[in-house]
């Protein structure tokens, strides 16, 4: 009687197919991804061939001075992207100004391009030295508001947070004290804002182009001219690793 591969020899399988995807390089994956599978592991396996760096061919290449658009096109996840064209296409709706309909637009950019962790700090900080203040502060912010309902703007607790998390759930105290410090921020409302024109359910039907956004991008985001990544900010590492996200250092 056969048994199913376990996890190493599954995971030897997919390297095994991707060093022949790649013409012989091995493909180094992070922590993060190997602790995502309950692994403290590397993947260090002896293949005796040489490491992927730089461009990974099995990902739609990037000009080399690449866009906030082009980051969308070429390397954000297609359902969480779809969540943020639809949120910012509401945020227009409902005649938010362009700044906001930014931070719409941006608010889960994080979820859709990097890591779900603590998205609105990872979030915030990618796209910190390129919009105004109000927005990177209000993206941080939400990741915290979300959990907090405010009857004021009619803003009620997700329904769909009670099928993905429990009725038991309850946040960890540092996105309680992260509410509590909002709750009394001069751009508290900037934050909730993205909460109310946030969609916790997707419309099948309503599909919203990148392009309808482009002006509202030219006008509020601060595109580099040398292109993300290459422009020596804080933010910089970031969007270098959304490039090359399997570069062996």
């Amino acid at each position: 009687m056969s048994t199913a591969p376990t996890l190493s020899e599954r995971a030897d399988e997919l390297e095994h197919r991707q060093m022949e995807e790649l013409g012989e390089r091995i493909v180094g994956k992070s922590l993060l991804y190997h602790l995502a599978d309950g692994e403290r592991t590397l993947g260090e396996r002896a293949f005796g061939g040489l490491m992927l760096m730089g461009e990974d061919p099995r990902l739609p290449p990037l000009p080399e001075k690449p866009t906030l658009m082009d980051f969308f096109r070429c390397r954000f996840a297609v359902a969480p992207q779809a969540h943020l064209l639809q949120s910012a296409n509401l945020a227009q709706k409902n005649g938010l100004s362009d700044k906001m309909v930014l931070a719409c637009l941006l608010h889960d950019i994080a979820v859709a391009g990097f890591i779900r962790t603590d998205h609105g700090y990872w979030g915030a900080q990618l796209v910190e030295p390129y919009v105004d203040e109000e927005v990177s502060w209000a993206i941080r912010a939400h990741q915290a508001l979300r959990f907090f309902p405010d009857e004021s703007v009619g803003y009620a607790y997700p329904e769909n947070y009670r099928m993905l998390f429990g009725e038991d759930y309850r946040p960890e105290p540092y996105v309680v004290a992260a509410y509590e410090e909002a709750r009394r921020h001069k751009w508290y409302m900037s934050a909730r804002i993205i909460c109310v024109n946030d969609l916790y359910s997707f419309d099948p039907n309503v599909h919203v182009e990148l392009e309808q956004f482009e002006d509202v991008i030219g006008r509020e985001f601060r595109q580099p001219p040398e292109g993300l990544g290459n422009d020596n900010t804080p933010a910089s590492h970031m969007w270098r690793t959304l490039r090359w996200p399997c570069n062996a250092l």
